[in-house]
């Protein structure tokens, strides 16, 4: 696969390239290596494509796994105490998290929720998503999941990788496209949401 196009919201491709040059170069690499068409085996049962092979979006994010583990990337999560109180969530989240639950008792919580978030891939502050699954995943990564990892102090940057618009219409319908998430980005204003990121559209 290929890179086709490629968004830096808030300087996340200029970070990438200054400050993890060689991780940037390994995760286009394994986009190199993922020979899509091997993966071009869903045959679709939908009206407007029936019969025709599609590309499998389980057996791409499973090589896509395969690859970023064979070169030590791996899941992270970040857990933390839920609160709907402000004051409270800006004094804990950058707490170690039994302080957190510590904190939300002192303040009056009897029983404080614990949550967490998990991301599919990170190594040293940069978190990679492959996103073959619905728009709402892809909204979910781009406005919860990579702005909570940054504002956590878990990651500095966060990179999402999508098909581009020909590749999604040889996927099932649903599918999120790049053009259609970066423009969802672009919609939101220069500065949200506030957290580097750099969102790739792939080809095969």
């Amino acid at each position: 696969m290929q890179i086709e196009q490629k968004y830096s919201h808030l300087n996340g491709e200029e970070y990438l390239i200054v400050h993890h040059s060689a991780i940037y170069e390994e995760i286009r690499s394994v986009i190199e290596s993922v020979e899509a068409d091997q993966f071009k085996t869903k045959v679709s049962k939908e009206r407007g494509t029936l019969g025709r092979n599609l590309y499998s979006p389980t057996e791409l994010n499973a090589e896509f796994k395969r690859l970023f583990a064979d070169r030590g990337w791996s899941e992270r999560r970040y857990s933390y105490f839920v609160t709907t109180d402000r004051t409270q969530m800006e004094e804990t989240m950058n707490l170690p998290l039994d302080q957190q639950r510590e904190h939300l008792i002192a303040c009056g919580q009897e029983s404080p929720i614990r949550s967490y978030k998990q991301t599919d891939f990170v190594n040293e502050t940069v978190a990679v998503e492959v996103q073959f699954g619905k728009y709402a995943f892809v909204a979910y990564d781009l406005f919860v999941k990579h702005m909570l990892f940054y504002s956590g102090g878990v990651i500095n940057v966060g990179v999402e990788i999508l098909p581009v618009k020909a590749m999604q219409s040889e996927m099932s319908s649903g599918i999120a496209y790049y053009e259609g998430e970066v423009y969802n980005v672009l919609r939101q204003g220069r500065s949200n949401p506030p957290v580097p990121l750099l969102i790739l559209g792939i080809t095969a």
